[in-house]
């Protein structure tokens, strides 16, 4: 077998291969079609654009942005409460410190007097060195909740731009309502359309032939209406 018909073969299970996918693909979006007989059984998907999803409240668009907006909203305001809640607790713990710190600086001051009086009471200088340790915790755990008052902070500024982002939905949910009340009055008429005359099913030059209307179903149907 030479290279060219080597070639050739391989191009051959190539292209065999390509029609045997493009026909699972067509399955599967005439799958996909043929699920749309029930409203509740629609499926949005990436592999074709028809047939449009059914008017449901799962797929109205400005519905669910609506919904989008006030959920957010809603949830929005429950993270702050909770923000706050804690941004107070941990101002409470500040103040509860500092309290003790208090505390703990008259008892190093008086033990510290003591001992200058009483310096061969090591009793004195033990209080001296527990009470000035218990201090320096105090002060890493007020250093501790500072920080996170300043990371309470943070979180509040990050979430104004919820605020923002629900701004846009609802400037997207304007355009596209103008948008449908200019389209409402471009295909708007003067005749109802519960008073129209019914479309044909088949016309001649469709691409079914069952059930098309001839030329003499047509006259046999105006002569009807000028016997009336």
């Amino acid at each position: 077998m030479t290279q060219e018909e080597l070639d050739a073969l391989m191009n051959e299970d190539f292209e065999l291969e390509e029609t045997a996918d493009a026909d699972e693909g067509g399955e599967e979006i005439s799958k996909n079609m043929n699920s749309t007989d029930n409203p509740n059984d629609y499926r949005v998907s990436a592999l074709h654009s028809w047939p449009p999803p059914p008017p449901t409240d799962d797929n109205k668009m400005v519905h669910q942005l609506d919904d989008v907006t006030k959920e957010s909203e809603e949830k929005a305001s429950e993270i702050f409460d909770l923000i706050e809640v804690i941004s107070n607790d941990l101002g409470d713990g500040e103040k509860h410190i500092k309290s003790v710190k208090a505390i703990i600086d008259s008892n190093i001051a008086l033990f510290t007097t003591l001992h200058a009086k009483f310096p061969h009471v090591e009793a004195f200088e033990a209080q001296i060195l527990q009470n000035t340790e218990a201090k320096e915790k105090l002060d890493a755990v007020e250093q501790i909740l500072q920080d996170g008052g300043d990371a309470i902070m943070n979180v509040m500024d990050i979430m104004q731009y919820q605020d923002i982002h629900r701004q846009k939905i609802e400037r997207v949910i304007n355009v596209m309502r103008a948008l449908s009340t200019y389209m409402n009055h471009l295909f708007s008429g003067k005749i109802d359309d519960s008073k129209r005359v019914g479309s044909a099913v088949h016309l001649p030059g469709d691409t079914t032939t069952d059930d098309v209307v001839s030329s003499d179903d047509i006259e046999a149907l105006l002569a009807s209406f000028g016997q009336k």
